[in-house]
């Protein structure tokens, strides 16, 4: 059992930065591959960016590769989103959620978080 909660949205410029974090509790989070994904309104679930469970794999949707870095800290339990030269397009909100092994499909996904909002104004 994994629970996730997570942190760090709010609303930026576009250009700006902002640095989602997501803790977790329980015995199995290290076991765990860890993803981020976004949600608009009106929208399905999206990929966003996926880590494995020693943080040594990693992968990224296309839209945000280059922008935005996930990394892990298996020794506090955490997974960071940052999110670098933010666009207006990227306003959602920011999900995390873990898995068995990497994956860019949400029904992969065992665990999610309740979310956090990010806005980027134009």
């Amino acid at each position: 059992q994994v629970q996730l909660v997570e942190s760090g949205g709010g609303l930026v410029q576009a250009g700006g930065s902002l640095r989602l974090s997501c803790d977790a509790s329980g015995r199995s989070f290290r076991n765990n591959a860890m993803g981020w994904f976004r949600q608009a309104p009106g929208k399905e679930h999206e990929f966003v960016a996926a880590i494995s469970w020693s943080g040594g794999g990693t992968n990224y949707a296309d839209s945000v590769k280059g922008r935005f870095t996930i990394s892990r800290d298996n020794a506090k339990n955490a997974v960071y989103l940052q999110m670098n030269s933010l666009k207006p397009e990227d306003t959602a909100v920011y999900y995390c959620a873990a898995a068995p092994t990497m994956a860019w499909v949400p029904s992969e996904y065992s665990y999610w978080g309740q979310g956090t909002q990010v806005t980027v104004s134009s």
